[in-house]
């Protein structure tokens, strides 16, 4: 049986993090290592040990970083993971073009992947939007995309990276949004020809998916060469 992956969950102290560690201890193939956040109030939660954002340069041996903070944060743990050589997967976002350029110059010497969405069944989607696109030149692509009445950026994240991914495929896509209730998001990608439609959807019904997807990544990381990688790339 193959060791669990030893995990250092950065931002540890927010609905992805928490979602994290409780995923690892459930058993997903890690342990947590470290959990760090902000500010600490109990050294050891639920076995996991626990440090300040402050203490960052001391945290123990890791195999790979989760990171889902802030962007003021962001710089520090990608700064980390050079200094150890250590490959990074992050969700973080509102990153600057800035950090952005400093992830592909990290990519040089260390496996990273950063996504605005870990689920591995959008990276299957990114996929078959780009070689539908590819497929049917000159047909209309419109991207639908529903979330929970309270976000509030619209088209979210997601929806744009696949808008992306249609245009690699020639595409040129259209956006609408729905911001509706409880609704956890689903992406439409549609694609119309005189006579004729084909639809591409993901629905998420579970926000753990998320999670799931970067525990994945993290892990999938591990024993690459130094790169930056698409969900989809880790995929195998």
């Amino acid at each position: 049986m193959d060791a669990p992956t030893r995990l250092l969950i950065h931002g540890a102290g927010g609905r992805m993090g928490q979602a994290l560690q409780r995923l690892c201890r459930e058993g997903e193939g890690c342990e947590v290592v470290a959990a760090v956040s902000r500010r600490v109030e109990s050294r050891v939660v639920d076995g996991i040990p626990q440090f300040a954002a402050s203490e960052l340069a001391g945290v123990p041996e890791y195999d790979a970083a989760v990171d889902f903070s802030l962007p003021e944060g962001f710089d520090a743990i990608l700064d980390l993971c050079l200094q150890r050589g250590k490959p990074l997967a992050s969700g973080t976002t509102g990153l600057s073009s800035g950090q952005q350029s400093a992830l592909d110059a990290a990519a040089m010497r260390i496996p990273l992947v950063w996504a605005s969405n870990f689920s591995l069944g959008v990276a299957v989607l990114h996929d078959l939007v780009e070689r539908a696109a590819r497929a049917l030149p000159g047909w209309d692509c419109d991207i639908v995309e529903a979330h929970h009445a309270r976000k509030l950026d619209a088209p979210s994240g997601t929806a744009l990276t696949l808008g992306m991914a249609a245009g690699e495929g020639g595409a040129t896509p259209r956006y609408a949004s729905i911001r509706a209730g409880d609704i956890v998001g689903e992406h439409l990608v549609q694609f119309s020809g005189i006579g004729e439609r084909v639809e591409l959807v993901h629905r998420a019904t579970n926000r753990d998916i998320f999670a799931r997807g970067a525990l994945h990544a993290a892990r999938a990381l591990v024993g690459r060469e130094p790169g930056r990688y698409r969900v989809r790339d880790l995929l195998d």
